[in-house]
């Protein structure tokens, strides 16, 4: 373990080098640039605040995917399944009467979400049990299937006129925004922190958590030790669309407070990434996340000095480094247990 956080840190230090080289090109201070981010993100009110609001969706995507993960499975199916957690989320809000309790109005809501997002998920999941059709190919192609089916029934059903919207959420199912100035911050990231909790206990302390980590490591291994291997791997890929679904939480009811063409566009795809640098881990995955979230909110503060694409390139090289200090990591782990 200490060894891979000394591979995150190395990593890190070396997409700060490549930044500093490219701040250096365009006759820009690094120091100057990079405490303009800091600045902008963690020593301000509503830059902290909107550092986190994009933080939660890349918390939740990040889990989705890393629940796949450690069951040997590729999600690349966040994007759907956050885009039929939002739509769920919205219809059910907006049906609710306005006298509904928030305390059961917002769990509702959440949970058409996180049913929405997980039955996405179970279909390609039991494609790959009971067919042997790969859940990559199968979840890609979902995602646009899912977008269209959204847009369709959106202007066919449910958008208000003339618009790519739905109506508004009953406000008793309206979350409650952090307060931190005017910063679109709301509880979802508390949510999300919890349900990191949730994912780690669900993953080391529980017996189904087991046999999914089993399944991932050898499923011929967990098949000859009594596990249902295309059971869990259904129940994995449900879990994991569960996730991403929630993020329709973060956006329906914590911010835009309705649904809206577009919402979370490539939050799904930057889960990957948040999975891959939180080593699946899910307190790996909360920092993961609050890093990409600062360069991502930062970016804008810097766009005065540099290239905003500058964030972008920088977010890759971190990504590649920790890569290939990963797979570094791996060859060192193994030449230790045969030493």
């Amino acid at each position: 373990m200490m060894l891979q956080a000394y591979g995150v840190v190395l990593a890190l230090l070396v997409a700060m080098a490549a930044g500093s080289l490219l701040i250096l090109s365009f006759g820009q201070s690094p120091a100057q640039v990079y405490g303009v981010l800091l600045k902008s993100t963690w020593g301000d009110s509503y830059g902290f605040g909107q550092m986190l609001f994009k933080t939660t969706p890349l918390i939740l995507t990040g889990l989705s995917v890393a629940l796949a993960f450690r069951a040997g499975l590729f999600n690349i199916g966040c994007e759907g399944q956050l885009l039929v957690g939002g739509f769920a989320c919205a219809l059910l809000g907006t049906a609710l009467p306005e006298a509904t309790p928030g305390l059961i109005a917002v769990p509702l809501c959440i949970l058409a979400a996180a049913s929405a997002g997980g039955a996405l998920g179970a279909l390609p999941g039991a494609l790959r049990a009971y067919t042997g059709a790969h859940e990559v190919i199968n979840t890609i192609m979902l995602n646009m299937i899912a977008g269209a089916a959204v847009l369709w029934a959106g202007n066919r059903f449910f958008f208000v006129s003339e618009t790519t919207h739905t109506a508004e959420v009953t406000s008793s199912a309206w979350i409650p925004t952090l307060g931190l100035g005017q910063s679109a911050a709301n509880w979802s990231f508390v949510i999300a922190l919890a349900l990191a909790g949730a994912f780690w206990f669900f993953m080391d302390r529980t017996r189904r958590g087991f046999e999914l980590k089993t399944v991932g490591y050898s499923p011929g291994a967990a098949e000859n030790a009594g596990v249902n291997v295309r059971r869990s791997i259904v129940i994995a890929m449900t879990m994991s669309g569960a996730l991403a679904g929630v993020v329709g939480a973060n956006y329906v009811l914590g911010y835009k407070h309705y649904y809206e063409k577009g919402m979370g566009l490539g939050m799904g795809f930057m889960g990957i990434a948040v999975a891959l640098l939180g080593r699946n881990n899910p307190i790996g995955i909360v920092f993961a996340a609050l890093l990409l979230g600062t360069l991502s909110h930062g970016g804008l503060a810097v766009n005065a000095f540099v290239p905003k694409e500058l964030i972008d390139i920088l977010q890759a090289v971190i990504i590649l480094a920790v890569a290939i200090t990963s797979a570094q990591t791996q060859r060192a782990l193994a030449r230790g247990e045969h030493t």
